[in-house]
């Protein structure tokens, strides 16, 4: 069974930094595609950053030039590096990797805190 391990959230001030990670846990074959996303309290869930299995970067307007997305092909991870934080950046930050052989499925995690005050 897949599970996605978050992990990095907290509680930081505005200008702050956080660095959230994502692990999959058990296998997924032929990983083509892993992101964030977040959901602020009353929204929708919003993507925030993603990564192709060719290391091909997408970003979210609001998030570009401040936060960064790595992946490590080889230990099936995806990171988030987020700097400059501001108060709007607060949300649930969930985890999602989508791959399979012959079939693509989407996999997403529990969901991680961040926190920015002002």
């Amino acid at each position: 069974q897949v599970q996605l391990v978050e992990s990095g959230g907290g509680l930081v001030q505005a200008g702050g930094s956080l660095r959230l990670s994502c692990a999959v846990s058990g296998t997924i074959f032929s990983i083509k595609f892993m992101g964030w996303y977040r959901q602020a309290p009353g929204k929708q869930r919003d993507f925030v950053a993603g990564i192709t299995s060719a290391q091909s970067t997408m970003y979210a307007n609001s998030v570009k030039g401040r936060f960064t997305i790595s992946r490590d092909n080889a230990k099936n991870t995806v990171d988030l590096q987020m700097n400059s934080l501001k108060p709007e950046d607060t949300g649930v930050y969930y985890c999602n990797v989508q791959g399979g052989s012959s079939l693509i499925r989407t996999y997403w995690g529990q969901g991680t805190q961040v926190t920015v005050s002002s």
